[in-house]
């Protein structure tokens, strides 16, 4: 069925916007009529089927962004319709008109559309990859299967809601150093740039050799106003190199192996991948789907190229008749207690309870150690930069102390 874009007019004389489905344009006008809303204009949008969807996705990719909070409140929404005893369309059908992203609510209404034509609710959603995750997809199709749909779409409520609770409050930890260093940089740039040179200049006229730390700040001040912009194209030239490298299989695995090695940083990727894995692999197992398919989509969503290799190692030693923690546990890349807390759970016939728990205890190891981290950050930063400023007022200084000997 044909989807429209409409702008009209409520009885109050407000001007609406949004879009319904409807067999053909006047049909579609009816039905705005029928609700008191009197159309301005009406243009049917792109009709999607699920062949068509992937390609229009793959393309439209870049114009459409949907924000990971709308997904998640759509699959709350969703959720709580099914389990009230909705049909899926019906339940989409409610969802729509409530949608704030007009992208979204395109997207929604040509999923139901593809659902109509008989297509699974996992099918329709493939065809948005690049809005839904593999995750979700799988997810939804192990629901559909098992008839646990209502209960599947909860249980990834939770789990986005939980990502974006551990990624806001990361955020808003960092949120505050990133600023204080960003103030620093432009006051220090302000300084070195135009504050130095002048009063540098009232040094050169004294004709007299300037002390050490005064000759050093001049040279870097004449190095910053002269130079600024070699800076800067160093600056985005490497950010294009490591984007450019990044895009490659065997530059991203170089990339991932030296963040890993990463002092401090290392240890904290590790773990949030660690939880990123095993939350999404219980929530899998839960949900029905076997192990091999489970970790063929978990290796893809770890984020880090060496812990997929791993993992994707991992799914052939459990193929060969191995349990999932001894074939983890071969990579020496993941941390010691999730191996362990993964062997207890396969030999209580618990492991998607276990794995639940090992992505608990990392995700709050990760937050207390940022939190740590920021903490310690926020007094060295002042420290850094009352050092420089510091010794920037010592190189002003020192010249207009022997100027003072000088007159005596």
């Amino acid at each position: 069925m044909p989807v429209y874009e409409y702008t009209a007019l409520n009885t109050r004389g407000k001007t609406v916007s949004g879009i319904i489905d409807a067999e053909s344009a006047q049909s579609a006008r009816q039905k705005l009529r029928g609700s008191k809303i009197y159309p301005v204009s009406i243009k049917e949008t792109h009709k999607t089927s699920v062949q068509k969807s992937s390609w229009f996705t793959g393309f439209s990719r870049p114009f459409i962004r949907i924000k990971p909070s709308e997904i998640s409140m759509m699959t709350r929404q969703l959720a709580t319709l099914v389990g009230a005893g909705f049909p899926l369309v019906s339940a989409l059908d409610t969802l729509i008109p409530y949608t704030k992203s007009h992208g979204f609510k395109r997207v929604l209404a040509q999923i139901k559309d593809a659902i109509v034509e008989g297509n699974s609710f996992a099918a329709a959603l493939s065809g948005y990859s690049g809005i839904f995750s593999p995750v979700y997809i799988n997810m939804v199709r192990a629901g559909e299967s098992s008839g646990t749909l209502e209960i599947v779409l909860d249980r990834l409520a939770d789990i986005t809601e939980k990502q974006q609770a551990l990624n806001g409050r990361i955020k808003s930890a960092l949120a505050y150093p990133i600023l204080m260093a960003l103030i620093g940089t432009l006051v220090l740039f302000f300084l070195l740039t135009f504050i130095v040179p002048s009063i540098a200049s009232i040094f050169s006229d004294m004709g007299k050799a300037l002390p050490a730390p005064t000759r050093i700040l001049i040279s870097i001040s004449s190095f910053f106003k002269s130079f600024w912009w070699v800076l800067i194209i160093l600056g985005v030239g490497a950010a294009i190199g490591i984007s450019q490298v990044r895009k490659t299989e065997k530059g991203r695995y170089h990339w991932d192996k030296a963040l890993l090695k990463t002092p401090g940083i290392g240890v904290l990727i590790k773990k949030l991948a660690v939880a990123r894995f095993a939350r999404t692999m219980g929530s899998l197992l839960e949900n029905g789907v076997t192990m091999l398919s489970a970790l063929g989509i978990v290796q893809n969503i770890v984020g880090n190229a060496l812990l997929s290799r791993a993992i994707s190692q991992s799914a052939e030693d459990v193929g060969k008749g191995q349990g999932l923690g001894p074939s983890l546990a071969a990579s020496d890349l993941f941390p010691g207690l999730s191996i362990q807390m993964v062997m207890v759970g396969e030999q209580s016939g618990e492991l998607e309870a276990m794995l639940n728990k090992v992505a608990d205890v990392y995700e709050t190891e990760v937050e207390t150690t940022i939190m740590s981290l920021t903490s310690l950050l926020e007094p060295l930063m002042i420290l850094f930069m009352a050092v420089i400023v510091g010794f920037i007022v010592l190189s002003i200084c020192l010249p207009i102390f022997e100027m003072n000997e000088l007159i005596r």
